[in-house]
């Protein structure tokens, strides 16, 4: 597709992702929140390893080729890495009300029979945590306005899934940011 915003395909630890996103220029796109996604196919169970590279490059070929939409979620997350796809500073395409206005965030796995509170799936619970914490201080932006896409009015699926608890997702990301707010103000011995 000759509009193909092109993909990113890089996955991060979540100290990385931070860095990575301290560097960049949000200048042309700036969305207001963050939209939250799972995968459902492929579930945990069917991507024990997570996602990999060649992974992002079928997702692509998907989005691209099969879809023949200009681009994709913004980010997958497994519970090993933060996989950065269509790149953070254009829109994506991810929920039909809010593409042009949020960032799309799509979670490895299937939450309506996956857990989302142990095993694997809490892993990817901690890595969503750490990347929407990252663009709410990054952008300003508050953790109070993410949607789950089944809140979508074009929606008509359970996305992303009854495991996942919109208040407690909000609830970790402001704890987090907090935490890390408080690291970088604490004063040293005799301060």
């Amino acid at each position: 597709m000759p509009n193909w915003k092109g993909i990113i395909g890089t996955g991060f630890l979540p100290k990385d992702f931070d860095s990575y996103c301290h560097e960049l220029a949000w200048t042309a796109w700036r969305p207001s929140f963050i939209v939250l996604h799972n995968t459902a196919v492929p579930s945990l169970a069917q991507r024990p390893n997570g996602f990999t590279q060649q992974h992002m490059k079928n997702l692509e070929r998907f989005y691209r080729d099969t879809q023949r939409w200009k681009a994709g979620p913004h980010l997958f997350i497994d519970d090993k890495l933060i996989w950065v796809f269509t790149p953070l500073t254009v829109s994506g395409t991810h929920s039909p009300s809010w593409n042009k206005v949020s960032f799309g965030v799509e979670m490895l796995g299937d939450y309506e029979r996956e857990d989302f509170d142990r095993g694997r799936g809490l892993k990817v619970f901690k890595n969503t945590v750490a990347a929407l914490a990252t663009l709410s201080a990054i952008l300003g932006l508050d953790p109070n306005t993410l949607k789950l896409h089944r809140e979508d009015p074009l929606t008509t699926h359970a996305c992303p899934g009854s495991s996942v608890r919109k208040l407690e997702v909000i609830q970790a990301v402001q704890d987090l940011l907090v935490d890390r707010h408080a690291g970088e103000h604490s004063m040293g011995p005799g301060g």
